[in-house]
């Protein structure tokens, strides 16, 4: 969604859903291969920028309290690695509006990161290829690339490779996270077992109660390792498997963040209802995905 009022452009950073996650590799340089479908959801953080003489930070939001607005910032980094490629001083104001968790596993501070070079590229009257923006977006992140996509995509290698998947059914979801951030690197580190071969499918279903069936048949390969960063997640799991109507649920990325599939937007936001009166200090929302 893009708006241009009085030189401000915004562009909404959706959260990213890991619907499933297998990996299926490790590479010599320690990187792991990754076989996973995502897609996007109606929720999610956004990014303003206006014109300005320096280029500045400004976090708001439920979430913003803890975030740094110094360099190691991927909003930021993204800034700068823009205007370094054209050759340009990094000049904008930026707003980050941060509604996600942080650490969740559903790709805030990549979706963030990828909104900031549309946004900027915008402002700057500029117009990248999308090969040079894809090429930028791997520099900053292996979930970059596809967040700057946004749409549901079978991603691979180290997220670089993204290919588009079958048009989804209407589906309705209720994602949960606890309030507890976990390490990613610390999870992929804690990863046991064997890598599975990748399993991307071109069948399209028509109906969330279908595609919840054909999930059914995949997994997140980092379950156990998260549950073992992060015990909460484990009883997140349960709370969401006891929920009346919930067709399948699941972890998303490394955590943790758990969702679970509804067959429609009433039984979703039921869920979420019930379950944010039970548990009032865990995060809990009930969303779409794009299609």
């Amino acid at each position: 969604m893009r708006q241009n009022l009085s030189k401000e452009i915004s562009i909404f950073a959706p959260a990213k859903i890991n619907l499933y996650l297998h990996i299926t590799g490790k590479r010599d340089d320690g990187f792991h291969l990754l076989d996973s479908l995502v897609a996007f959801a109606d929720y999610g953080d956004q990014i303003s920028v206006k014109p300005a003489e320096h280029l500045t930070l400004t976090i708001k939001g439920p979430f913003s309290n803890g975030l740094s607005t110094g360099g190691d910032n991927l909003v930021l980094k993204a800034a700068y690695l823009l205007a370094d490629f054209i050759g340009l001083k990094a000049k904008a104001d930026i707003t980050l509006s941060k509604n996600l968790p942080v650490a969740s596993g559903i790709g805030g501070g990549s979706a963030d990161a990828a909104a900031t070079l549309l946004a900027l590229a915008e402002l700057w009257r500029i117009s990248p290829s999308l090969q040079d923006l894809m090429g930028l977006a791997e520099n900053l992140g292996s979930d970059v690339p596809v967040c700057l996509t946004g749409t549901p995509s079978f991603i691979s290698g180290i997220g670089e490779k993204i290919a588009p998947a079958p048009a989804l059914p209407d589906t309705w979801l209720v994602l949960v996270n606890p309030n507890t951030p976990v390490s990613t690197p610390e999870v992929f580190a804690q990863r046991k077992g064997d890598f599975p071969s990748p399993q991307p499918f071109n069948k399209k279903v028509k109906s969330a109660i279908e595609f919840a069936n054909l999930l059914a048949g995949y997994q997140n390969s980092l379950t156990s390792a998260a549950i073992f960063n992060a015990a909460v997640i484990q009883d997140v799991l349960i709370v969401l498997e006891e929920v009346p109507g919930q067709l399948l649920t699941r972890l998303s990325g490394s955590g943790a963040t758990c969702f679970s599939i509804f067959a429609t937007k009433d039984e979703a936001d039921s869920a979420a209802i019930s379950l944010q009166m039970k548990y009032p200090h865990w995060w809990i929302k009930s969303v779409t995905l794009g299609s």
